[in-house]
């Protein structure tokens, strides 16, 4: 009984929660700019982590809208969209309870190229 209470629950808890937090998203949408680095990072757990430069108007300092990609399909399809000008479309996942499932909280299910 003991080993219930103080192994599994926790365990459970936790399960459920990494679970809740990975499966049902806090907001999504669009963010539109040129992706300037992506990455597989990590020493056990390795994801593709990115950075996308959004420019409002010519001339301005870009914005950086950090990501992580989760699959590796997505991540080709991000990597082969490079020197484009390019819309990701994002979940954020907040809450996510390690970065082994990410470094950020944007997680990142499709790439379309926009315009040169």
């Amino acid at each position: 009984m003991v080993l219930i209470v103080v192994v599994i629950v926790p365990l459970a808890g936790f399960t459920a929660w990494a679970w809740i937090t990975l499966h049902v998203a806090y907001s999504n949408g669009e963010r539109v700019g040129y992706v300037q680095k992506i990455s597989r990072k990590g020493w056990v757990c390795k994801t593709w982590e990115g950075e996308l430069a959004m420019v409002s108007m010519p001339g301005t300092a870009p914005e950086i809208f950090y990501f992580t990609v989760p699959s590796d399909v997505v991540a080709r399809k991000v990597m082969d969209a490079e020197g484009q000008r390019v819309a990701l479309i994002y979940e954020q996942h907040r809450g996510v309870p390690s970065k082994c499932f990410g470094e950020t909280e944007y997680f990142i299910t499709g790439v379309r190229v926009v315009g040169p």
